[in-house]
């Protein structure tokens, strides 16, 4: 009888990705064994063993699941935000309007909420805090480019995978878009102006708050 190996660090991590990958795509542990051509004993031994006990195994594994072997091993460089568990003991705590506007800063990138037909949608943008309000650049007759003086929502959070801890600031407002000369000569030459998606979005559009709300995660 062989011995089972120790396992090596980061084999728990990688198990779980693959069993993770498995129930997305639908695959059984059986299914899967007989795919990537081992015996279901075998792929329950490599598993607990880690990736460094066959290399050649764990490739044929992320082969079957439509993936690769660094993914398996040391997950997505760019994963969606929420991989990682709670910290211990979580509490929901509410945020006073001066935290909320210490939160979010003079800029960074948030999400706007705009009521379009068929249904409300949200994007990422770009935004620069000013005169108490958000504001941020789009194109003229995008999806992000709202009807003058609709009801808008703007939300920016911040999570901390590690500790599992985070906080989360959500505007309610009227958007409005950004004509005066002088005004737009303000807002280009503020930190953070300078729109990620790049192209010519030569239009400005202000998220001005009837009220200020947030929350945070603590944990310990």
């Amino acid at each position: 009888m062989t011995d089972t190996p120790a396992a090596e660090p980061g084999a728990a991590a990688a198990a779980r990705r693959i069993a993770e990958r498995r129930e997305q795509l639908g695959i059984s542990e059986d299914e899967l064994a007989q795919r990537a051509a081992m015996a279901p004993n075998y792929l329950r031994h490599l598993l607990t063993a880690g990736p460094a006990f066959d290399p050649g195994g764990f490739v044929r594994i992320a082969a079957v699941l439509g993936t690769t072997r660094e993914v398996l091993v040391e997950g997505r460089a760019d994963a969606p935000p929420g991989q990682g568990a709670p910290g211990p003991r979580p509490r929901l705590l509410d945020l006073g309007e001066t935290e909320c506007w210490e939160l979010v800063g003079t800029h960074g990138v948030g999400r706007v909420g705009l009521p379009v037909r068929p249904g409300p949608v949200v994007f990422p943008v770009n935004y620069v805090v000013d005169k108490g309000s958000f504001a941020y650049r789009t194109a003229t007759g995008s999806v992000t480019d709202p009807e003058d003086g609709v009801e808008a929502s703007f939300q920016v959070d911040h999570l901390d995978e590690y500790l599992g801890r985070g906080w989360t600031v959500l505007v309610l407002g009227t958007a409005h878009h950004v004509t005066d000369e002088e005004e737009l000569r303000h807002l280009a030459g503020l930190p953070g102006s300078a729109p990620w998606a790049g192209g010519d979005r030569p239009l400005w559009v202000r998220i001005r708050p009837d009220g200020v709300t947030g929350r945070r995660i603590v944990s310990g």
